[in-house]
């Protein structure tokens, strides 16, 4: 038997849209995005001249392309290809071959990112709701529902870095509520994180649920209207 904790906080408003974050809100990112990151290094380190770089030679390339073009860092997805490519060019490998190498050290990643199976009470509770509410999917993170088993289940998905600034900032869950002709505090957001999640929706006018699933230190201190301590929950007050 499973035991759920909801607490809730403020008011909540009737309901038109109900959206959520993915990675570490509807599974367990974990050890996918561990082994996604494994695999593009095992790629790189079939490169001799990437095998003769210190340990710390990727993440210092992450940090050098993140202090050029600030501006990336709201696209995950942007932000690794051109470290990829930034740092294969400075360890010396020619035009097309730092295209080539690039190319396919992404791609490692974003097949093992990918490698997702999303729990069958978690997408029954999707379906479920989906009879009553528009479902979306408002992510900072670079994952492709549309390569494992939550393909066609939202009514929409925006991701940070293509369709606008990552949260906290509110711009996706301003084009959330054109994209519906909604009201933003007719949506409601369900994220793990206090920091991008909770206090996103709330900066933005929306409804946020917490859900409270990892030991994090954030810097948020603002309330969620809803504090949940697992997904499933939702069915109590949804």
């Amino acid at each position: 038997m499973r035991f759920f904790v909801v607490l809730i906080y403020k008011k909540i408003n009737p309901i038109r849209i109900v959206s959520f974050d993915l990675d570490d809100t509807l599974y367990n990112n974990h050890p996918i995005i561990k082994t996604a990151i494994q695999a593009q290094l095992n790629y790189l380190n079939e490169l001799t001249l990437w095998q003769q770089q210190p340990a710390n030679f990727w993440s210092h390339c992450r940090d050098t392309v993140a202090s050029q073009h600030p501006e990336i860092i709201d696209d995950v997805t942007a932000w690794r290809q051109h470290t990829l490519r930034f740092a294969l060019q400075k360890i010396g490998y020619s035009a097309q071959d730092v295209e080539h190498h690039a190319t396919q050290a992404y791609q490692a990643f974003a097949e093992a990112r990918s490698q997702i199976i999303v729990n069958e009470p978690v997408l029954s509770l999707l379906n479920r709701l989906k009879q009553q509410y528009k479902v979306i999917a408002i992510t900072n993170g670079n994952v492709d529902v549309e390569r494992f088993n939550l393909k066609g289940i939202f009514d929409l998905v925006l991701m940070a870095g293509r369709d606008g600034k990552a949260k906290p900032h509110a711009d996706l869950f301003n084009q959330a509520a054109q994209h519906f002709n909604a009201s933003l505090n007719s949506i409601l957001h369900v994220g793990d994180s206090l920091d991008t999640d909770v206090q996103g929706a709330n900066n933005a006018g929306c409804m946020s649920v917490w859900l409270d699933n990892q030991t994090i230190n954030y810097q948020y201190k603002g309330l969620a209207h809803i504090t949940i301590t697992d997904v499933l929950a939702l069915e109590m007050i949804l």
